[in-house]
């Protein structure tokens, strides 16, 4: 097909200014980023999902070039968010709502808030449980210090989970893009996405409620939502698919985009609302 051009879009809604990038035509497909990240971590997928779909990807608020900054962002105002954004885009059709981590926890919100907004739903490195009282604990305790000590130290600690033993060893460009895309972001709104995400809900009581066609992709080696967990929630969701992608941890756009980008190609084609 015959792809539209790349398109950046800054969007004022409410008081938020909101970054998208838009690229290709065809179904609507809506790329949700991970924390503390923003739309470049699509970079290596985006061109080949524009051959086929009308990509969108925003920066969640307070993230990337969007501002909006509160001292606690629930995922539910995430959600209420990329709702307002595809109003304020003109997008009236159904889209595929694809998140990874916690862009997976604002799909859940998704479902639930605005389904009608929702033909398809790809889950990618998420989980389903809430956090344990420790867990929530912790993000509470690394939001302070990230306020505190801002985002220097945040790179060293994270890109170990986030990135598969082979990336590490093999890949020192993906470690790279990864570090410095960590580094740019606002601690403000670091802090706020930890808080919201200690507080998200447990949604594993609604996961046979699901009747939107589903993908769950996890990295061979995610320490973060490992493969047994995901498949465990994938099995819950009825009809839903489930798809490993080898060696790639919790960052399988980064990590592995060409297997990535065929895996969401291949469902949406399967699933019948591919457009060319």
């Amino acid at each position: 097909m015959e792809r539209t051009s790349r398109m950046d879009h800054t969007l004022r809604i409410g008081e938020t200014q909101f970054f998208v990038r838009t690229e290709g035509k065809g179904m609507p497909l809506l790329l949700v980023h991970g924390f503390p990240l923003d739309h470049h971590m699509w970079d290596d997928v985006l061109p080949m999902l524009s051959e086929h779909h009308e990509v969108i990807a925003p920066d969640l608020r307070g993230f990337g070039c969007s501002d909006g900054f509160r001292e606690v962002v629930p995922m539910e105002m995430l959600a209420d968010d990329l709702d307002a954004l595809l109003d304020a885009l003109g997008v009236a059709r159904p889209v595929i709502f694809c998140g990874l981590s916690m862009g997976g926890y604002i799909g859940w919100q998704m479902w639930k808030r605005h389904r009608d907004r929702l033909g398809a739903l790809i889950q990618l490195d998420t989980r389903a449980a809430a956090d344990t009282e420790i867990q929530a604990r912790a993000r509470g305790v690394n939001a302070m210090q990230t306020l505190a000590a801002g985002m220097k130290d945040v790179p060293k600690a994270m890109l170990p989970k986030l990135l598969g033993e082979s990336t590490l060893q093999t890949k020192p460009e993906v470690s790279e893009a990864l570090s410095a895309m960590i580094l740019r972001q606002d601690p403000r709104a670091a802090a706020a996405a930890q808080r919201g995400m200690a507080q998200r809900p447990d949604v594993q009581s609604w996961l046979p409620e699901i009747s939107v066609p589903t993908l769950v992709l996890c990295g061979s080696e995610d320490a973060i939502s490992p493969p047994d967990e995901m498949r465990s929630f994938a099995e819950a969701i009825p009809g839903a698919e489930f798809v490993e992608i080898e060696g790639a941890g919790h960052m399988i756009p980064m990590e592995n985009p060409a297997a990535t980008a065929e895996a969401i190609l291949l469902f949406c084609k399967q699933i019948g609302i591919e457009e060319v």
